[in-house]
């Protein structure tokens, strides 16, 4: 008689701790409920928690000291909750949810960006590359020499100080209005072509793709190939903190893989001069690599073979039918 009187004394003294640490933790979703867990009954309170699981789903099993006795049994526990995005834990025969709101979905984030490209247009990419570089070069007008040079040129110096920016906002600066007006041009007349083949998210990967790898020719070049000239032919002068701008590399690439895509196709130098595309960029090719050859101080060919190595990599997967994934 007083086994059975103290059995129900702690069962109901159980159940009352267990729906007090619900109502006063904001944490706690929910607790083994009967309807889909049958009862838990605690054995001991002495020195050890037990608690016994009846059978659940065909799965028979226990609880002792916070541990499943059966990994089948904690995979039916757990595994529906894990799967939507939240994290379980058994305190004191509590069920405790992670609530959803701190976990973060990388593939909903992922997805957000693919909709706004969704969003953007062949015209509005072009319009909106040209519109930064204008910015750019109106911020030369503006800012003062110093902090362009640390933030928006391209330097062997800058990329050890840390300014890894540079290699990015770079291919964004202007200081000469030629060299803008030049490479605004290419990027309209290529741009426009390039997204309406395959798009203004792909576009816009490749005008980044252009400028990066633009930028890493020229940090190699200064680094190891121009200290070879700097005796004969730059006296005096520290290659590596010979800064160099502009938009060359991302317009090459873009402009090549168009040349690549259509050879056939008649280009007009200067407006003017009709030419097979497939001569033009051999010619464009070949003085980049003369000018590297020459160690051309004011042209940098090295960046314009950058965006060259792009043009040609994204020619060599659009023929592999893998375009869509540059």
């Amino acid at each position: 008689m007083q086994s059975q009187l103290c059995h129900k004394l702690l069962s109901k003294i159980s159940r009352n701790a267990s729906s007090d640490s619900i109502s006063q933790n904001p944490f706690i979703s929910y607790t083994l409920k009967s309807n889909t867990y049958p009862s838990l009954y605690q054995q001991s309170f002495s020195r050890s928690h037990s608690w016994k699981l009846p059978d659940l789903h065909g799965v028979t099993g226990g609880i002792r000291n916070g541990f499943l006795s059966s990994s089948v049994l904690s995979r039916r526990i757990f595994s529906s909750t894990i799967l939507k995005g939240q994290s379980k834990g058994l305190v004191n025969g509590t069920v405790w949810i992670q609530p959803r709101r701190y976990f973060h979905s990388f593939d909903s984030q992922y997805r957000g960006w693919k909709s706004v490209f969704r969003r953007l247009t062949t015209d509005g990419v072009v319009i909106g590359l040209i519109i930064t570089n204008v910015a750019v070069f109106m911020l030369w007008r503006i800012a003062s020499p110093q902090f362009m040079l640390k933030n928006f040129m391209i330097s062997v110096d800058n990329f050890a100080s840390g300014r890894l920016h540079t290699l990015v906002t770079s291919a964004f600066s202007h200081s000469d209005m030629w060299h803008l007006i030049s490479n605004m041009v290419g990027l309209y007349f290529f741009g426009l072509s390039i997204g309406r083949t395959f798009g203004p998210e792909y576009l816009m990967k490749l005008y980044l793709s252009g400028a990066l790898a633009g930028s890493v020719f020229y940090l190699v070049y200064h680094a190891f190939v121009a200290p070879l000239y700097q005796r004969s032919q730059m006296p005096g002068i520290d290659p590596s903190k010979v800064p160099g701008m502009g938009a060359s590399g991302a317009v090459n690439a873009i402009m090549l893989l168009d040349i690549f895509l259509y050879p056939t196709k008649t280009l007009y130098i200067d407006f003017i001069i009709p030419v097979p595309a497939v001569l033009l960029g051999i010619f464009l090719i070949g003085n980049d690599m003369l000018r590297i050859l020459e160690g051309d101080r004011q042209i940098s060919g090295s960046a314009h073979l950058g965006g060259a190595t792009v043009a040609a990599i994204a020619w060599a997967r659009n023929r592999r039918g893998r375009f869509g994934r540059f």
